[in-house]
């Protein structure tokens, strides 16, 4: 018994890596955290991803696209609260859209 649930695990973990190897786990938006007041007014976007994987600047590339036009996406926050973010992309970068300067 103890063999095949070694090899259920080496398959399921097999799996992920080959998941992982062709962008399944790409940086995705989700709900952001709670403003704090001496964070910046505005849009706020979040991003789920692995930070093993994706670099701080993808996942503000990422967080760019979910902003509306005339706005920076700048990271306010960072947490692993498995209840936003799977285990697999378990980092969540929130940002606010402020916007451009002139």
């Amino acid at each position: 018994m103890k063999r095949r649930a070694a090899a259920a695990l080496a398959l399921t973990l097999l799996g992920a890596a080959s998941l992982a190897g062709c962008g399944a786990f790409a940086p995705y938006a989700t709900l952001p955290s709670v403003a704090t007041p001496e964070q910046p007014a505005g849009t706020r976007v979040a991003i789920c991803y692995n930070g093993i994987e994706t670099s701080r600047d993808a996942a503000r590339e990422a967080a760019q696209k979910e902003c509306p036009a005339g706005t920076t996406a700048e990271r306010v926050a960072k947490d692993y609260y498995l209840q936003y973010c799977p285990l697999l992309q378990p980092a969540r970068a929130t940002f606010a859209c402020v916007p451009e300067k002139k």
